[in-house]
């Protein structure tokens, strides 16, 4: 199973130019299933104090991991992707089928 991590967009005030919300998202894939997690980071006003214009996708990843635990995002990956192959459960109906 691969998974990468990658930054959406940032929110930042314009008159600091500081960041203050990163959207990110965590993809898992193993053969053909996938599995994804979107959610976003913020922090108070100066607490990331690198300006936008010097940012790059791995400071913000490293933000990100100093916020979320990333080993149990990644395991919520991996358990997502054993349930697509493993169901315990399924929809449906039996007729009409061919």
């Amino acid at each position: 199973m691969t998974t990468q991590w990658t930054i959406s967009t940032l929110d930042r005030d314009i008159a600091t130019g500081y960041v203050n919300c990163a959207h990110w998202q965590a993809t898992a894939v193993d053969g053909e299933h996938t599995a994804s997690i979107y959610s976003t980071c913020g922090w108070s006003d100066g607490t990331v104090n690198v300006p936008y214009a010097d940012l790059t996708e791995a400071t913000v990843l490293n933000w990100v991991w100093e916020t979320v635990d990333k080993t149990a995002t990644e395991a919520a990956l991996a358990a997502q992707i054993e349930a697509k192959k493993n169901p315990v459960s399924a929809s449906g109906k039996p007729w009409g089928q061919a």
